[in-house]
């Protein structure tokens, strides 16, 4: 079952996507709620997981982590216990951020955030050392151009 929404749910999920640190007060009185009415909904959203948690969002350059490569995977092994030790070893690594299944040409896409090329080496090769990997490729980003983690809603 779908979780019904309304209007003023997204009003408080675009001003949490924005900035979760403002008061409840200021939420409350900018989608015209009272404070009480607006907990609730905050309460409601975060038990049903549409609020999956609040984060601070961390400049990756500068905290020694300036080079994001995205890693693109292919294989012809779709087991599923292939498929679990590949998913093992990367939640394992700290340096993966994000790993995502694919449809098309490419079968699996990590992102990773490293200090440079060596960094991104070894992480290969704690990579490769769990599973048995075959078809992979890195792309390094060479400039940041968009990000965002707020949803267009």
């Amino acid at each position: 079952m779908t979780e019904i929404i309304d209007s003023i749910d997204l009003k408080i999920l675009r001003i949490l996507q924005s900035d979760s640190s403002r008061s409840l007060e200021t939420i409350s009185n900018e989608v015209g709620v009272s404070l009480n009415t607006c907990w609730r909904r905050i309460s409601r959203m975060e038990k049903k997981s549409i609020i999956e948690g609040r984060v601070a969002l961390i400049d990756n350059e500068k905290v020694g982590l300036p080079l994001t490569v995205f890693v693109s995977i292919s294989t012809d092994n779709h087991s599923q216990e292939w498929t679990q030790k590949l998913s093992n070893a990367v939640i394992s690594i700290k340096e993966i951020v994000e790993f995502y299944r694919l449809a098309g040409d490419t079968d699996y896409i990590l992102k990773m955030m490293v200090k440079n090329v060596d960094h991104y080496d070894r992480v290969y090769k704690q990579l490769i050392k769990k599973v048995k990997i075959s078809d992979v490729s890195a792309s390094f980003a060479m400039e940041k151009i968009k990000f965002t983690t707020e949803l267009p809603i």
